[in-house]
């Protein structure tokens, strides 16, 4: 039998850490090879001279995108800030390019309601159409078929993997609220210069933030309405900043209908999901169980005499809340096997 021909990889964006992090997961994937990497601010720098854990890893150089030569590669990844994939991606799947977008550009299809949270111009809606939200365990027939992946958030991803068994199934009480308590590691702010990720300021503190409104909240009710009616009205999400590089927690409290066994729901609706992990009744999954692995782990316990159930969701934010998640749905539009390049074991300590 001969070998499958290799994907030809191109990463827009690529010095950010989602950047590193497409590339350390693709390194050891045996269909892929990357073959263009882009920044316009590093342009004509080496690889490892700037990602030295990739020294002998890869043998590239940064380039501007209009060098790159990215209209020859079959995939290209953008790992960049809001508003570039717009501007770039529909040019390339003219010629045939499959794109994975990172960033935030095709994750609304509501245009206005992301206009207002990104307070930026859409300026690629009809493309938008046709882009399909990459949540793997919830769309791989789409993501089989499309062109255009748009890869969700991190705490979209963490809280909706824990949420969607429950969703399907038509089980959350209407009227009821559902709360979403998050936490994040400070890698989930990119890499860029911000004071409030300064270890000085982020080591040794925990604190809440984007309380009166984070733009993953409207990515995670688009999820809940489509999947259950009504209940996105009683949706809130608090996220959090923790002094650790990477790592998420989401805590989900949810009123469930009577009668209903939510750790069955979720273990019969993931049971060929090889990147979920449901944990035996009572668990507490850890954020360091999933560090450096496209894994979520998540547990359900119910809270002491009360109808409250308590929904936890674990996983690192790089990887299944980003790359790794990435790679996922390369791996499904080219009839892959899903964990193709993915089967590394998280790291501990």
């Amino acid at each position: 039998m001969s070998a499958l021909p290799k994907i030809k990889i191109g990463i827009v964006g690529a010095t950010g850490y989602t950047g590193v992090e497409l590339l350390r997961l693709l390194a050891g994937h045996p269909h892929a090879e990357v073959t263009a990497i882009t920044s316009r601010g590093e342009a004509g720098i080496h690889i490892a001279d700037y990602f030295p854990n990739l020294r002998h890893v890869y043998d590239l150089h940064f380039q501007t995108p209009d060098e790159a030569g990215l209209e020859n590669c079959d995939v290209v990844f953008f790992a960049t800030p809001h508003g570039v994939a717009m501007q770039d991606a529909p040019a390339l799947l003219e010629k045939g390019v499959r794109v994975i977008d990172l960033s935030a550009d095709y994750r609304l299809q509501d245009v206005p309601v992301w206009e207002h949270w990104y307070k930026h111009t859409h300026s690629s809606t009809e493309t938008l159409k046709e882009a399909v939200y990459g949540l793997c365990e919830m769309n791989r027939d789409a993501i089989a078929q499309a062109r255009l992946i748009a890869v969700p958030g991190c705490y979209p991803t963490c809280v909706s993997l824990a949420l969607l068994p429950l969703l399907k199934a038509g089980v959350l009480q209407e009227g009821m609220p559902l709360i979403a308590d998050c936490k994040s590691g400070v890698s989930g702010a990119g890499r860029k210069a911000s004071v409030g990720t300064l270890f000085c300021e982020a080591g040794d503190n925990f604190k809440a933030y984007g309380v009166a409104g984070h733009r993953h909240l409207p990515e995670i009710k688009q999820t809940i309405n489509r999947l259950q009616a009504g209940i996105a009205d009683g949706f809130v999400f608090v996220p959090h900043l923790t002094p650790m590089i990477r790592g998420m927690h989401a805590t989900t409290y949810v009123h469930l209908k009577n009668g209903t066994d939510p750790l069955a729901l979720l273990n019969n609706f993931y049971r060929e999901s090889p990147f979920v992990d449901v944990m035996p009744y009572g668990s507490t999954p850890e954020t360091r169980s999933v560090r450096g692995a496209n894994i979520c782990r998540i547990s359900v316990q119910q809270a002491p005499e009360s109808d409250l159930w308590i929904l936890m969701s674990v996983q690192d934010n790089l990887v299944k809340g980003a790359a790794g998640q990435a790679i996922q749905n390369m791996n499904i539009m080219y009839n892959l096997s899903e964990t193709a390049g993915l089967q590394n074991t998280p790291l501990l300590p």
